[in-house]
């Protein structure tokens, strides 16, 4: 069955850094592209990044851009967020997901991505 499975979240210090890695299981990882999401106590769910199948095209939220990259490695099945620059509101549970499909329209939203991990958790704090 499809799964993905987050791992890299810790305890940083504010300007730190970061690896998020998404594992995936039970697909063609090279068909699919992956979003990573975050949600802060309180609030809502937010893209923060996505990549397409093909890796051609990626997506930021204006919050992490210039301080956020996303890549993926299909012969290891891993997408990873690299974070530099953390800031305390960077602070969150952090999920990928996917739809199975090759795009990330919508990436933004939550609804319609049907896969998820379990998240891992970025706490940014001194």
């Amino acid at each position: 069955q499809v799964q993905l499975v987050e791992s890299g979240g810790g305890l940083v210090q504010p300007g730190g850094s970061l690896r998020l890695s998404c594992a995936a299981s039970g697909f063609t990882l090279a068909y699919s592209a992956i979003v990573w999401f975050r949600q802060a106590p309180g609030k809502e769910r937010e893209g923060v990044s996505c990549i397409s199948s093909s890796a051609s095209s990626t997506y930021y939220a204006d919050s992490v851009k210039g301080r956020f990259t996303i890549s993926r490695d299909n012969a290891k099945n891993t997408v990873r967020l690299q974070m530099n620059g953390l800031k305390p509101e960077d602070t969150a549970v952090y999920y990928c997901a996917t739809d199975l499909g090759g795009y990330c329209s919508g990436y933004g939203s939550p609804a319609g991505w049907r896969y998820w991990g379990q998240g891992t958790q970025v706490t940014v704090s001194s």
